[in-house]
């Protein structure tokens, strides 16, 4: 996996690949390539090691030795499953022939079965992936037609794949197919693309088709043939998505994480805007197709995500169960269909994904639906998998997210559970006055976020240059800010590399107080809450150990300074609301953290942006 762009037609088609693959970035990798189909049946493949910039710097004397119109090209950022990255493990990957070139998003669960057969019958493999499976199979079954072979090859594979194929017998001819693994097709004036993400092509075309599990796609210069494995014709729908350059621009901001943290006052705006009624001190969530009776009948919620979402899973669950009283699970999703999960009569299933194509999350969603449940997707992708599966949920409406550590998807996360949480809670146990104060405090949040951009900046700076020299950081927390913690360490060690813990802060003392010392900083979570004296005793047990102190705090609070040289603030808000604005500081810390150290902060180290493998 991590990034595909394949086009067919007229036009400068490596220029068009290398800017897809530039585009595509965000999501992570360790090395990239082409490969190009020429009007005289050859195929001509670049690969590289390392960024981009090591492909692109190549191409001009690799485009020398071309010497016949392109017709068609693939292209490929890796991010290493089987295989450490190397040329050799670079895609596209050959087959034995070199006619056929494969770009593949995914992992083949069969692939050593596979190649096993496929030695006996006297191909030879030059990498260590998984993928090369996929281009000499597809070889085998090749009798004139690039489409009917990869079909057939197709029918042999267990697991997830998105794919583009090129074969240099059929220079006019792109073959594409997907299953667990996002694709979409689009639609320009001089030919066809296929991509792993809208974003690779935004520039070229707005029209798009989106691909479902199983189909494969034929394209050329005329319309896409679209099918099923059984080779039977379906009927698509050509969509116009609202997506432009200027949303996966860094603007006038150093990284996109910095200007993705700075759009959250209008992230929170646009996930709530049009879902909350003043008048009846409710929230409208047409998107769960769900009547005031069907409401009223749910007695269980269980939420599946992974990582990030999952910690806003986490806030969701304090959400939830204060606001209507209805017990709540948080599940990993990558566990949760392998553990028999028991789905109770009256349970929801709330599948958590930025991007809507996480393959853990996608596969407890269907597990969840065969065994009974109502389920629900909440996602910030339209048309993504998680979004078609589960048919009905709740979209974040946060913007495409570039950089890897996610930032305000998870704000947006924890708004529309916060909504969700109201609706409950309305239909059982909350008051028209209560329901009307806390719209109003949800509204105020935007102005808050900013009050901290704007103001707390420096502090956060300086806390930052002072952490930046260790090597371990605690963060600890209570109730609602208990999982804040989780992801604020998240967020640090994601894109600074420093090894960072989050914990409840009684439970220090059930272990992880061993470890305090004068090099392990403890940041705590101390914004006015119920327990707030609980925390006070947590940190000054810490600072018995000489472990130094990092404070989070409601603004006014003049007492946090006897602990701590470093304060940081909220304004004050309510204790449900305040995860919100605690994570957005310890957004910005992790960000001054990892630039101090000069680190990449928009694409870290082994880390992708869209998980598509299990």
């Amino acid at each position: 996996m991590c990034g595909i762009v394949g086009f067919v037609g007229n036009g400068v088609i490596p220029g068009r690949l290398l800017q897809g693959l530039q585009r595509l970035e965000y999501r992570g990798y360790d090395s990239a390539g082409m490969a190009l189909c020429t009007e005289d049946s050859h195929l001509h493949i670049l690969r590289r090691v390392g960024k981009l910039a090591n492909l692109k710097n190549d191409t001009p004397e690799f485009l020398e030795t071309i010497h016949s119109p392109i017709r068609g090209g693939i292209a490929h950022t890796r991010w290493a499953t089987h295989g450490k990255p190397s040329e050799a493990n670079a895609h596209p990957h050959l087959s034995q022939n070199g006619t056929i070139a494969v770009v593949h998003n995914g992992i083949i669960e069969n692939y050593q079965t596979l190649k096993d057969q496929l030695i006996r019958q006297g191909f030879e493999f030059k990498s260590e992936t998984d993928t090369e499976v996929l281009a000499h199979l597809i070889e085998y079954h090749y009798q004139g037609n690039l489409f009917s072979a990869v079909l057939s090859a197709l029918h042999l594979v267990e697991g997830t794949y998105g794919i583009a194929v090129l074969n240099a017998l059929e220079p006019n001819v792109l073959v594409a197919a997907r299953k667990s693994s996002p694709l979409v097709v689009g639609l320009a004036t001089e030919g066809n693309y296929v991509a792993s993400d809208m974003v690779a092509m935004v520039q070229e075309t707005q029209r798009v088709i989106h691909l479902d599990d199983y189909d494969v796609v034929l394209l050329s210069e005329d319309p896409p043939v679209i099918t099923n494995l059984k080779n039977r014709i379906r009927e698509y729908e050509v969509s116009t998505v609202d997506f432009h350059l200027d949303d996966v621009s860094k603007g006038n901001f150093e990284h996109f994480m910095l200007k993705e943290i700075h759009e959250q006052p209008d992230t929170i705006r646009n996930a709530t805007r049009g879902r909350m009624d003043y008048e009846t001190g409710n929230a409208k969530l047409n998107g769960l197709g769900c009547t005031a009776y069907d409401i009223a009948q749910i007695r269980h919620v269980t939420i599946v995500a992974c990582g990030t979402s999952r910690y806003a899973g986490l806030v969701g669950e304090y959400l939830i169960e204060t606001l209507a009283g209805i017990t709540v699970d948080v599940e990993y999703a990558s566990e949760f269909r392998y553990r028999n999960p028991v789905i109770m009569p009256g349970t929801v299933v709330l599948a958590i994904s930025q991007s809507g194509e996480t393959a853990d999350t996608l596969a407890a969603l269907m597990e969840a639906k065969l065994k009974g449940a109502t389920v629900f997707g909440i996602v910030n992708s339209v048309s993504s998998a998680i979004a078609r599966e589960a048919g009905r949920g709740i979209y974040l409406h946060a913007g495409p997210e570039i950089s890897v550590a996610s930032t305000k998807a998870f704000t947006s996360q924890v708004m529309v559970l916060t909504l969700l949480g109201l609706l409950l809670g309305r239909s059982s146990r909350h008051s028209l006055t209560e329901g009307q104060n806390l719209i109003r405090e949800i509204e105020a949040l935007p102005e808050k976020i900013e009050y901290i951009l704007k103001n707390e900046r420096p502090k956060i700076y300086q806390a930052a240059q002072y952490l930046k020299d260790f090597e371990n950081v605690f963060y600890i927390g209570r109730s609602f800010n208990y999982p804040v913690a989780l992801e604020g360490a998240l967020k640090l060690k994601e894109i600074s590399y420093i090894h960072a813990e989050g914990y409840e802060s009684a439970e220090l003392k059930h272990g992880p107080i061993a470890l305090l010392d004068s090099r392990k900083p403890v940041l705590a979570i101390m914004s006015n809450q119920a327990g707030y004296e609980k925390i006070v005793g947590s940190v000054k047990e810490v600072m018995a150990r000489d472990a130094p102190v990092i404070c989070l705090g409601t603004e006014g609070n003049t007492t946090l300074s006897q602990y701590s040289p470093y304060v940081l603030s909220i304004p004050e808000c309510p204790e449900l609301l305040s995860p919100v604005l605690n994570t957005v500081v310890l957004q910005l810390l992790a960000y001054e953290v990892a630039v101090a150290k000069g680190l990449s902060v928009d694409q870290p180290r082994n880390l992708a942006k869209s998980v598509t493998v299990e």
